[in-house]
């Protein structure tokens, strides 16, 4: 680890959880891009999981909505 970092990590456990999770992100991504691994957030994986339970319930967006999302995005 370079002094930079090793310099940071005190003043990073002192700040809110909402900007410690910004720069657990930024990580994940960059070790991403090493990788070519991603490696999903607690928040993700919650997200994720609660949709495997929805699709295996047989619930989905119907196509009209899935019309108008992408039409809203221009798309």
């Amino acid at each position: 680890m370079n002094s930079t970092l090793r310099k940071l990590l005190p003043a990073i456990e002192a700040w809110p959880d909402e900007d410690q999770e910004a720069l657990a992100e930024a990580a994940r991504e960059i070790e991403a891009v090493r990788t070519g691994v991603y490696i999903l957030s607690p928040a993700e994986e919650a997200a994720v999981a609660e949709g495997l339970k929805q699709a295996d319930e047989g619930l989905f967006v119907d196509d009209g909505r899935i019309r108008a999302l992408w039409k809203s995005a221009g798309l």
